[in-house]
């Protein structure tokens, strides 16, 4: 078991910063429960794996995917890298990866976010894409960034599973026309009484604007949730699982 230098403890207590993130090319993943995910699959590169003492006393032997440097802790320095307000009992250091080339889409539905601020809102919108099966989102180059710790927590896992691609929102509607181009609006038509197809990229706009003028302008259809109370707006995760959950439906 290794010990970690005080210099590599800085550098990953940095990685808090999306900064740093790039620069180093790595993030943090922390908690039992998605460190175990990861261990078990090998689409992320897991470089080290820190741990304090229960943790490396309590761990079950499993057939890890892969075999990263292992490295024991003191509650004291697992507390200095965490971003959690409670330290968990390990924090894994990852590499950042490529996503994957774009292909397909026509196979099914593929979430388009339009600068997402929020990074719960991305974990918990990944989450509920791996939940209904959706395989891509794409976001808007000024959307929050995917290795935000407090997106990789949100997602609970789910981003091991669901490829998202930060792109040219224009030309990913120019290099896939012939899909259909759902949006959220306040405006648009009620989802429950409109046809929908499989094969199609669903928008969801920033949490406090919507959709830009400019994404309005290619919607090939704008949806709207009924509301039968008195709340002015739904939160921009909310939305997606509704929405989400009415396509699924409609494949049933």
């Amino acid at each position: 078991m290794k010990r970690i230098s005080k210099n590599e403890l800085k550098a990953i207590k940095s990685l808090q910063q999306k900064k740093q993130r790039d620069l180093q090319g790595r993030f943090v993943v922390e908690g039992e429960k998605i460190v175990r995910e990861l261990l078990l699959q090998d689409r992320f590169e897991v470089e080290g794996l820190m741990g304090i003492e229960e943790y490396w006393a309590e761990l079950p032997f499993e057939d890890w995917a892969q075999e990263p440097e292992q490295y024991g802790l003191s509650g004291k320095e697992l507390e200095r890298m965490s971003g959690l307000k409670q330290a968990n009992k390990v924090l894994a250091v990852v590499a950042k990866r490529e996503a994957p080339p774009i292909e397909g889409l026509e196979q099914g539905l593929s979430l388009v976010l339009d600068r997402l601020q929020n990074p719960g809102n991305l974990g918990t919108i990944i989450r509920m894409a791996d939940w209904f099966g959706v395989k891509n989102i794409f976001c808007s180059p000024d959307c929050v960034d995917l290795y935000n710790p407090k997106v990789i927590q949100a997602s609970m896992g789910s981003f091991l599973r669901v490829n998202v691609h930060y792109v040219d929102l224009n030309q990913l509607f120019e290099d896939w026309a012939d899909l259909p181009r759902y949006g959220a609006l306040l405006s648009g038509e009620n989802v429950y009484d409109t046809p929908l197809k499989k094969g199609a990229f669903l928008l969801i706009g920033n949490e406090s604007q919507g959709l830009s003028e400019e994404l309005q302008a290619q919607l090939t259809t704008a949806l709207s949730i009924p509301k039968f109370g008195g709340a002015e707006s739904l939160n921009a995760a909310v939305a997606t699982g509704i929405l989400l959950g009415e396509f699924a439906v409609r494949q049933l």
